[in-house]
C-alpha cells in the first residue's frame, strides 16, 4: 500500500516538475511590426524571454555564450534572429536595417526597419527565430497599420503566413 501511495507520489511530482519546466522556459516570442505613418518606416520589435534567449545563445553559439553581460553574444543573437525574419513582397524581401537591440527586465529585444514600400497591398512574413533549436517554439506576429492589427502565429510547421493589407487612405 506505501510502496503504491509513493509511486503516486513520485508520479505526481513528475508531472509538476514538468509544469515548473515549462513555466520556467516560455517557448514564445512577440514580434511587432508597426507601420509608422510618421516616419513612413516599418518598424519590427522582437520580444524574447531572456531565459529563453540565455538557452539558445549555449545551444547555438556554445556554453561561454552569455546574452546578459557581453554584448557580443547580444549582438549575435541580433544576427541569428535577423537571418531568421523576413519581410517579403511578391516573394522578395525587404531590406532589413538592423536598429539595435537592448535587455529589458525579463525581455531581450532586436529592433529592425525598413522604409514603407509604395502602394503594399500584402505582405509575406517569416519567422523561424528559435524554432530550429525548439519545435515546439511559438512566435506570434502582429502587424499593425492604421490602428488595424493582424496577428500571425507561427508553430508546427508554418514557414510563411500571409497579411492583407487592405487598400489605401487618403
Amino acid at each position: 500500500m506505501i510502496k503504491r501511495h509513493l509511486k503516486l507520489l513520485f508520479a505526481v511530482s513528475l508531472v509538476l516538475a514538468a509544469f515548473v519546466t515549462v513555466a520556467h522556459q516560455q517557448k514564445a516570442a512577440v514580434t511587432k511590426v508597426l507601420f509608422n505613418a510618421r516616419t513612413q518606416h516599418i518598424e519590427v520589435m522582437h520580444r524574447f524571454y531572456l531565459h529563453d534567449a540565455e538557452h539558445a545563445v549555449r545551444e547555438i553559439f556554445g556554453k561561454d555564450a552569455d546574452i546578459i553581460s557581453s554584448e557580443q553574444t547580444q549582438r549575435q543573437f541580433a544576427e541569428y534572429v535577423a537571418e531568421r525574419f523576413a519581410l517579403l513582397r511578391d516573394g522578395q524581401p525587404l531590406p532589413l536595417n538592423a536598429v539595435g537591440f537592448e535587455t529589458e527586465g525579463k525581455f531581450f529585444w532586436v529592433y529592425q526597419e525598413t522604409p514603407v514600400p509604395v502602394s503594399l497591398e500584402a505582405l509575406s512574413v517569416k519567422h523561424n527565430a528559435l524554432r530550429d533549436i525548439w519545435p515546439e517554439q511559438e512566435n506570434l506576429v502582429n502587424v499593425e497599420k492604421d490602428d488595424e492589427v493582424k496577428s500571425l502565429n507561427f508553430n508546427g510547421n508554418t514557414e510563411l503566413l500571409e497579411v492583407h493589407l487592405g487598400g489605401h487612405h487618403h
